[in-house]
């Protein structure tokens, strides 16, 4: 998982890098835009977005604020607000879940297209559903592992 991954993002990333300075030669130099590059360009970088987020949900290295840390002295305490952060982060994504389902039965049910070249926008709205389920999914292992440590810690 982890190759792929890495090797699908940065496949991701050239293509967004690439269609963009595609973008920039032909409009600015060249003076001569290209019809529909923008459109082709969201699926990649909506996809690049969310897969990206669920790559920091698999390694475990969202930006966190955690200034109760700072007055937290032991592994325990550390691991116990790991555990609530885990359980809020779990909640609340799951209620976000919730809507991107919607969108995406109401996106499938409507099957829009892009104004130009006509390319189905379910293609690039399921990568909402898709990725906050995998971040989901993420999130419950990073919580099951922080109680099993718990657990470790409380046996000894």
């Amino acid at each position: 998982m982890d190759t792929f991954s890495k090797y699908l993002l940065t496949g991701l990333i050239g293509v967004v890098a690439l269609g963009q300075f595609v973008q920039v030669i032909t409009r600015y130099v060249l003076q001569i835009p290209v019809m529909g590059l923008e459109e082709t360009m969201l699926y990649p970088t909506v996809w690049l977005y969310m897969l990206g987020a669920v790559n920091a949900s698999r390694e475990n290295t969202h930006i966190r604020a955690n200034v109760l840390e700072i007055w937290l002295t032991t592994e325990r305490q550390h691991t116990v607000l790991a555990i609530f952060g885990e359980i809020i982060s779990l909640i609340v994504g799951l209620w976000l879940l919730s809507w991107a389902w919607d969108f995406t039965r109401y996106s499938w049910r409507v099957w829009k297209e892009s104004p130009t070249l006509y390319i189905p926008t379910f293609y690039s709205d399921i990568a909402l559903f898709v990725g906050l389920t995998l971040m989901m999914v993420y999130t419950a292992w990073h919580l099951l592992g922080h109680i099993r440590s718990l657990t470790k810690e409380t046996a000894r």
